[in-house]
Parts: structure tokens; C-alpha cells; sequence
């Protein structure tokens, strides 16, 4: 039987970063940390099989354009608009921060300033997939600290596509390969970029905003859930790949745009759920990817150098990032998400590094140092938003206290108890107003101030933790109501719960009959599917049954 090189790569990186990925889990550890893991296993610098060089990269290129394409879906331009002010100065101050530092690292191991350039700017700009992950594993993609982090990426990745532009142009003069080129040379490439970008978005803004909509409606009307499916990636990828093509954007950038039309359309929320197992899928290759680049010899033949570039991306990004943020008066705690989010490098970083080492400007110890940096960078961020997780719940509520709104109250008597205030959980919570005494957890703070502003008794955290379930009086409460989209999340709080409160009515959301039977296992009374509530409604609004004819005699 013949076997691609497609097949075997996609089979060797998804196949081990299953088996790393739940290792890691089962060791308390982040599952990226298997997923990098399982790219070393299969990248050339370990003993045994090799996937593909050309493949994995490009693979991993769906993942960084279906999961931009996503956070579009959940953005809109009024959002984008609203933060130009911070993200937009934020972002360039950072990057030049960052810039900055590297070029002093760079000069301390001797390099030119052409290469301490580029591996300042690789060091600056963050991971697409890594910051968006951790944004979305707490649902704060919503949140105002979610789309200040969401716009100073947008920012990030339009100056490197400039600077991916301009540096060929510049590198003559830098002491690379290419001539330098006169004044009138560069300024009219930057001039070329700034049109290029420009004529993107008018082009998305005109034809897009009306083309994409109208092809998603037309194809819902057909009825078929699969060419639905299929339309959504067409339209995402068609766009990413469109944009690179004709506008020299990025694939990230053009998908995010697709996304932010096609969120104008009320069937956005269906185009998201379709693509969110693709997404997931390709994101895990992302990871697999970078860890296939990375030399683990390097970490023996440059520590020092190692830990210089480590420093500049965890501490030296995040602290000008903090500073920044506060500059502009912003609260303690959104600072905090802003810095952790930005800790880290990835797929810009490689492209740059690569383009650098081409253009004979970086040496390739430059590149081993960036790839260095990326992984550990990626290892190091869940740890900082796992301390973020325990120090945000109190400073947030030292922000309301010093706002003058009131202080967070646990529950000391019979009560409802709503973990979650989506699309699911708003509605349990309007139908019990007033029935029932009702405690929420949220997770979000924003959302969570919400919630007590409309007067219902809120609790902010992660119901996962067992210490969140019992300040919210789980041992009171007489129903528990488990509102969260992930059957997964949602089967760990039932489990707690019920250990914690036998007697509790626990009635959770589910979307499979096996989310319905995971859940029952963990003890859930009820697990409820939507379809099913539907056809129930449908069937009490039907007609009746006739009564049968009386016989004659």
C-alpha cells in the first residue's frame, strides 16, 4: 500500500501529539507541552522517522487561518475600531521596546545591526495561535481585555507584514546580500505595502461585506449542512489565500477579515460551531510544526544566549506591555491578561528568522536562538496565566472595592446554583429571577460585573476549581444548572459537585448522546439536548388526537 507523505505526516503529528497530549494532561501539565513534544519526536533532530519538512509548515498555515478566521466570527469592525486607541500605540511602542532589547543582546554576542534588527523584531511580535488559544480557554475573546489583546495583534501582524516588505529593500544597506537601494527605493515599497494593505480592506469593506453574506445566505437556503460546511471554509480559506495573492497580506490577516464580514450575518454563530473541530485539528499541527524545528542541542552550545532571548519575550515584552497599558489607565488586571497574552513568540517569529537568514543578515545561531525562545515561550505562558487565574479573582474585586461597587457575597442559604452566562445560561437565569434564589459563577470579569449590575448574586472564577463551586454555597444549593459549552469542563464540575452535594438536582446542557451519557456517569440527574427540546416544543404545539368515532347502532 502506498503511503503520501501527506497521510503519514498528518497521521505521525496528530497521532503523537494525542498520545504526548494526554500524558501531559494526566501530569497536571499544559497539553501544548505534549504537542511540542510529539513535533521533536518527528523533527530532524531526533533518531527516527522524519515528517516532511515542506508539509508540516503548511498545515499548520490552515491552522493559523481557520482559528484567525474564527476570532472574526466573534469580532466586528465597531470592536476593532474601539480600541485603535490603545492597541494601536501599544503595539508599536511594544515592538519597538522589544526591537530594542534584542538589538542589545544582538550586539553582546558580537552580530551586525542588520541581524540584531531582525532578531529584535522576530523577539516583539507574539504567537497568532498560542495568545488566541489562552484567550479562548477563558472565554475572554468577548471581553474588553480580550479585544484590546485581539486588536494589538491585528496591529502586530500588519507591522510585520511592512517589515517582511521593507527589509529585502533595506538589507543591501544593513550588510546583506541585496544592493541598498536609494531613498526613492524604499519609500516606494513602504508606499507600495501601505496601498496594498489599504486596497485589502477597502476591497473587504465594499465588495466583501456584501458578497460574503449574501453567498452564506444562499447557501443556508439550500438545506444541506454539508455544502453549508463547506462554503464556510471556501469563503475563509478562499479569502486568506486571495488576500496573499493579490494584496501581499497575510494569510492570518485576510482569513481575519472573512471572519469579521461573515459575523455581520445572523448565521455567524453556525459558520463558527461548523469549522471549530477543523480549527482545533489544524491548531494541534501548528504546535506539532514548531516543535519539529527545534534543536534541543542548542539549549548545551548557548544557554546563556538562550536565557537572553527567554528574558526579552517573558519578562521584557510583558513589562513595557504593563507599562503601557497603564499608561493609558487602564486597570491593574486588564494590564496583567495584556502582558501575560503578548509573553510569547511564534509563527511571524520563523518567517522573519527565515527571511533574515536568506537575505544574509541573521546567522544561523540567530535562528536557533528564535526557535529556542518560541518554544520555551510557549512552554512558560499557561504557567503565567495559571498564577494569572489566582491572583486576578482578588485584584478584580480590589478594583470594585476601590470603585466604590460592592464586594462579592457567597451564598449562606437554599439556593439555585448557574455556572455559566452564555446563550444558555442567560436564559436560565431570566426564567429563575424571581422563582428562585439564585447564585452564578462566571468566569469572566466583565461579564460578571454585568450579572451583579442586573442584580443577580455573582461569584467570579472557574467552577472547575473546587474552591469557586464551595464560595458559591454548592453544599446549600438545591439545583445545580451547568450552562458551559464544553461537555468536558462541564463533566469535571458535575463530578465535584455531586461529591460535594449528593443531594443536588444537577441538570447540564449537551450537544451528542454521549455528552449526555459522560455526563450522567459523572452524576448529573439531567442532560438535556437541544434538538430534543426543540422537537418537544414543536410536538406540544401539534395537533391533537381525534377522538375515534363513536360505532352506530
Amino acid at each position: 500500500m502506498h503511503h503520501t507523505s501527506l497521510i503519514v505526516t498528518i497521521v505521525a503529528g496528530l497521532g503523537l501529539a494525542f498520545i504526548f497530549g494526554a500524558i501531559a494532561n494526566r501530569l497536571k501539565l499544559p497539553v501544548l507541552v505534549g504537542y511540542l513534544l510529539a513535533g521533536v519526536l518527528v523533527g530532524p533532530f531526533t533518531p527516527g522517522y522524519v515528517a516532511d519538512q515542506e508539509l508540516a509548515p503548511q498545515l499548520a498555515e490552515i491552522g493559523v487561518i481557520l482559528l484567525m478566521f474564527g476570532v472574526g466570527l466573534h469580532f466586528s469592525l465597531k470592536d476593532l475600531m474601539a480600541v485603535r486607541k490603545i492597541a494601536i500605540p501599544g503595539a508599536i511602542v511594544q515592538i519597538a521596546a522589544a526591537t530594542v532589547m534584542g538589538m542589545g543582546l544582538a550586539h553582546l554576542l558580537g552580530w551586525t545591526l542588520g541581524a540584531g534588527i531582525v532578531f529584535g523584531l522576530a523577539l516583539s511580535v507574539a504567537s497568532t495561535v498560542v495568545l488566541l488559544r489562552a484567550l479562548q480557554e477563558r472565554r475572554l475573546i468577548e471581553t474588553g481585555r480580550g479585544k484590546i489583546a485581539v486588536g494589538w495583534l491585528i496591529v502586530e501582524d500588519l507591522a510585520m507584514v511592512l517589515a517582511l516588505v521593507l527589509l529585502p529593500a533595506f538589507s543591501g544597506m544593513l550588510g546583506g546580500e541585496a544592493a541598498a537601494p536609494g531613498p526613492g527605493g524604499v519609500a516606494g515599497a513602504f508606499a507600495i505595502t501601505l496601498g496594498k494593505v489599504a486596497a485589502f480592506v477597502a476591497f473587504m469593506l465594499i465588495v466583501g461585506r456584501r458578497v460574503i453574506p449574501w453567498i452564506l445566505h444562499r447557501i443556508a437556503h439550500t438545506g444541506s449542512r454539508e455544502l453549508f460546511r463547506l462554503g464556510v471554509l471556501a469563503i475563509a480559506l478562499g479569502v486568506a489565500f486571495g488576500s496573499a495573492a493579490l494584496f501581499g497580506v497575510s494569510f492570518a490577516l485576510g482569513a481575519f477579515f472573512a471572519g469579521m464580514i461573515m459575523a455581520e450575518s445572523e448565521l455567524s454563530q453556525q459558520a463558527a460551531n461548523e469549522t471549530l473541530p477543523l480549527r482545533d485539528a489544524f491548531a494541534v499541527l501548528f504546535f506539532v510544526s514548531i516543535g519539529m524545528l527545534f534543536d534541543p542541542m542548542v539549549l548545551l552550545r548557548e544557554p546563556l544566549a538562550v536565557l537572553g532571548a527567554l528574558a526579552i519575550i517573558v519578562v521584557g515584552k510583558s513589562i513595557a506591555a504593563l507599562i503601557i497599558v497603564l499608561a493609558f489607565r487602564r486597570p491593574m488586571s486588564t494590564a496583567l491578561t495584556i502582558s501575560a497574552s503578548l509573553a510569547q513568540i511564534g509563527e511571524f517569529s520563523f518567517i522573519l528568522a527565515g527571511l533574515g537568514v536568506s537575505l544574509k543578515l541573521l546567522p544561523d545561531d540567530g535562528r536557533d536562538l528564535i526557535l529556542a525562545g518560541a518554544i520555551l515561550s510557549i512552554l512558560v505562558n499557561p504557567l503565567l496565566f495559571a498564577i494569572l487565574d489566582r491572583v486576578l479573582p482578588r485584584m478584580i474585586a480590589d478594583e470594585r472595592e476601590a470603585a466604590g461597587e460592592p464586594p462579592l457575597i457567597a451564598a449562606d442559604r437554599p439556593h439555585a446554583l448557574l455556572v455559566g452566562y452564555g446563550r444558555v445560561g442567560k436564559r436560565v437565569a431570566e426564567g429563575l429571577k424571581g422563582r428562585s434564589p439564585l447564585v452564578v459563577i462566571e468566569d469572566d470579569p466583565e461579564r460578571a460585573a454585568e450579572l451583579r449590575a442586573a442584580g443577580f448574586e455573582t461569584i467570579n472564577g472557574n467552577a472547575v476549581k473546587p474552591e469557586v463551586l464551595l464560595k458559591a454555597g454548592l453544599a446549600k444549593a438545591t439545583h445545580l444548572f451547568v450552562a458551559v459549552p464544553s461537555p468536558f469542563e462541564a463533566a469535571r464540575i458535575i463530578e465535584q459537585a455531586r461529591a460535594a452535594n449528593p443531594k443536588a438536582e444537577i441538570i447540564a446542557r449537551a450537544y451528542t448522546d454521549a455528552d449526555v451519557l459522560l455526563l450522567k456517569s459523572m452524576g448529573a440527574s439531567h442532560a438535556l439536548i437541544g434538538e430534543e427540546e426543540i422537537a418537544r416544543g414543536m410536538l406540544a404545539r401539534a395537533p391533537k388526537k381525534k377522538p375515534a368515532a363513536a360505532g352506530g347502532h
